[in-house]
C-alpha cells in the first residue's frame, strides 16, 4: 500500500510539472497553471485512463489542458490477442475408486518386483551369495529392529484411523472419510440408475409405493440416529427375478421384485429393509474397504516374497493363488459374516421401533431355507460363504428376539397378536411334510389321492410366502387407522402386490 501511494502521489507530480511546462510554452511563464480541477475524475481499480486535450481560454490566448478521461473497459477477447478465462476446479477421484483402480497396478508391481529380486539373486556368482548372506546374518538385529520401528509405524497409523460404530459402539477402522464414500456412493448409485434404468418399475406401481412407504416409516421412526435423519431415502423397485436388495451409503434403496414375491407380509419386508437399512447407516462398505485396503497392502509383501523365493513362476503362481484363498477364508469372509450379523441386530432394532412384528424375521429365514431346498439351490458350508447359513441366521434372530420385543414395547407400539408367527410357520411345515408323505404312500399303492405338488418344477414360487399370509390377520383400515398405524396400512397394499395362494387352498387340498 505504501508503494502503490508513493507510485500515486509520484505519477500526479509528473503530470503538474508537465501541464505547467505546456502551458509556459504556451506563452504564459510567468502564470501558473492551477492544480487539477475537482471535476477532473479520480482513477478506479477497473477503469483504465487516457490524457485527452482539451483547450480553454486564458487572457485571450489559447493554452493546451490536459484532462484524464476515463476510456471503456477494453474487451477480454479481441480477434488479435489470445483468450484468457478461468476453469472450474478439477474435482480428484474419490480415495476409494482410486484405490480400486490402482489394485490390480499394485499386484503387477509386487509380482515384476518379486520376480527381478529372483533373477538378480540368481544371476549373483556364489561368493557374493555367501558374502550376502554373512551381511544379512551379521546385520539380523539391526534388520529385526528396522522391521519392529516399521511395524509401529503401521500400528499407530491404524489406531489414528479407529471409529466408534453409531449403534453398537464398536471400535472399527476406517480408512477413509464420510466425505470421500459418499462421493463414492454418489459414482456408484449413477452406476446402478443407468444399468437398471430400463427395469424400474414406475412410480405408480403398488410395489414401489409399498417399499417406499416402509422405508420412509422406518427412517420417521428412527430419526433419533443421526445417520438415518442425515440422509435422504429413496426407493427403486428394479423388475427382476432375483431375491436381492440393498442400500447405498448415499440413501438409494435398490429393492429387486423377487425379494417382494419372497417376503409374505409387511413385517417381512420391514425386517429386511431394516437390515439394508442397517448396513448403510453403520456404514460396513467402509468398514469392509478399509479393511481389505489394510490386508491387500499387508499382502503385497508376501507376493513379493512369493515371486522372489519361488524357483519358477509356475510354483510363484500356485503360491499366489493359495495366497489369496486364505486372504478370502480367514478374511474377507470371516469379517464379511461378522458384519452381515451386526446388520441383523441393528436391523431388527429399527424394525421394532417402526412397531413391526419382528417375530416374522426369523421365520422369513426360515421359508428361505425351505425356498433353497424345494427349488435345488446348491448349499455350501457357511466358512466359504460371505454370509451366514439361513439356519444361523434364524436361530440368531430367534435368540435375539426377547430385547427386540422389550424395545418394541417401549415405543408405544400396538399390541401384537397372540399368535406367533413362528409357531404357525412350524405347524405349516409339519402339515406339508405329512401330506407329502402320503402322497408318496399313496403313488406307491396305485391311490389318487389330491396332495400338494412336492416336485421344484411344479412348485409355486410363492408357496414359502403362503404358509404366512394368515399367522397376522390384519383388519380393514380407514383413513384414521392409516394414519395412526403406517406399518400395518402397508400390508393390505403388499397383499394386492404380491399375489401368492392362499392357505386356504393349501388346507384344502390337504384335507380333502
Amino acid at each position: 500500500m505504501v508503494l502503490l501511494c508513493v507510485l500515486r502521489r509520484t505519477s500526479s507530480f509528473s503530470l503538474a510539472r508537465n501541464f505547467q511546462v505546456l502551458c509556459r510554452q504556451a506563452g504564459h511563464p510567468g502564470q501558473k497553471t492551477p492544480w487539477l480541477s475537482p471535476h477532473v475524475p479520480h482513477r478506479t481499480a477497473n477503469s483504465f485512463h487516457s490524457l485527452s486535450p482539451l483547450s480553454f481560454c486564458n487572457n485571450g490566448r489559447r493554452a493546451a489542458w490536459f484532462q484524464i478521461s476515463p476510456r471503456p473497459p477494453l474487451p477480454l477477447h479481441s480477434g488479435s490477442g489470445p483468450l484468457f478465462h478461468t476453469s472450474g476446479p478439477l474435482r480428484a477421484l474419490p480415495a476409494p475408486l482410486l484405490w480400486m483402480l490402482l489394485k490390480p497396478l499394485q499386484k503387477l508391481v509386487a509380482i515384476v518386483l518379486g520376480r527381478s529380486i529372483r533373477k538378480w539373486w540368481v544371476a549373483l556368482p556364489a561368493n557374493r551369495r555367501q558374502l550376502m548372506r554373512e551381511w544379512v546374518r551379521q546385520r539380523r538385529w539391526h534388520l529385526a529392529a528396522g522391521a519392529g520401528v516399521a511395524m509401529v509405524m503401521v500400528a499407530l497409523l491404524l489406531l489414528t484411523h479407529l471409529d466408534e460404530s453409531p449403534v453398537t459402539g464398536r471400535t472399527r477402522l476406517l480408512v477413509f472419510s464420510r466425505e470421500t464414500y459418499m462421493e463414492l456412493a454418489a459414482l456408484t448409485s449413477e452406476a446402478y440408475m443407468e444399468e437398471f434404468a430400463e427395469m424400474l418399475v414406475p412410480v405408480t406401481d403398488p410395489r414401489q409405493q409399498v417399499v417406499e412407504r416402509v422405508v420412509q416409516h422406518l427412517a420417521q421412526r428412527n430419526k433419533d440416529i443421526p445417520e438415518v435423519s442425515e440422509v435422504t431415502w429413496s426407493v427403486h423397485v428394479v423388475q427382476s427375478p432375483n431375491v436381492n436388495a440393498f442400500v447405498l451409503p448415499n440413501g438409494k434403496v435398490f429393492m429387486f421384485t423377487g425379494m417382494l414375491d419372497a417376503v409374505a407380509d409387511v413385517h417381512q419386508l420391514t425386517v429386511v429393509l431394516g437390515h439394508e437399512m442397517a448396513h448403510a447407516l453403520l456404514r460396513h462398505s467402509a468398514e469392509q474397504a478399509s479393511l481389505s485396503h489394510v490386508v491387500d497392502l499387508l499382502s503385497l509383501i508376501l507376493l513379493t516374497a512369493i515371486w522372489a523365493v519361488c524357483p519358477r513362476d509356475s510354483l510363484a503362481l500356485l503360491g499366489q493363488w493359495v495366497q489369496d484363498k486364505l486372504s478370502q477364508l480367514m478374511f474377507n469372509r470371516p469379517f464379511s459374516r461378522k458384519l452381515e450379523a451386526e446388520a441383523d441386530l441393528v436391523g431388527l432394532q429399527l424394525a421394532a421401533k417402526a412397531c413391526a412384528d419382528v417375530r416374522a424375521g426369523p421365520v422369513f429365514w426360515q421359508q428361505m431355507e425351505i425356498r433353497d431346498q424345494l427349488t435345488g439351490e446348491p448349499s455350501f458350508p457357511e466358512w466359504l460363504s460371505t454370509h451366514p447359513s439361513h439356519k444361523n441366521r434364524f436361530t440368531q434372530l430367534d435368540r435375539l428376539m426377547p430385547q427386540a420385543l422389550e424395545l418394541r414395547d417401549s415405543c408405544s407400539c400396538p399390541a401384537l397378536p397372540a399368535t406367533d408367527p413362528r409357531a404357525v410357520f412350524s405347524k405349516s411345515v409339519r402339515l406339508l411334510l405329512e401330506t407329502a408323505k402320503h402322497h408318496g404312500r399313496g403313488e406307491s399303492e396305485g391311490a389318487r389321492k389330491p396332495s400338494l405338488p412336492h416336485s421344484p418344477a411344479s412348485l409355486p414360487a410363492g408357496l414359502p410366502a403362503a404358509l404366512l399370509a394368515q399367522t397376522s390377520p390384519l383388519p380393514s383400515l380407514n383413513v384414521e387407522q392409516e394414519m395412526k398405524e403406517p406399518v400395518s396400512c402397508v400390508a393390505s397394499e403388499l397383499a394386492v402386490a404380491a399375489a401368492v395362494p392362499a392357505p386356504a387352498e393349501v388346507e384344502g387340498s390337504q384335507t380333502s
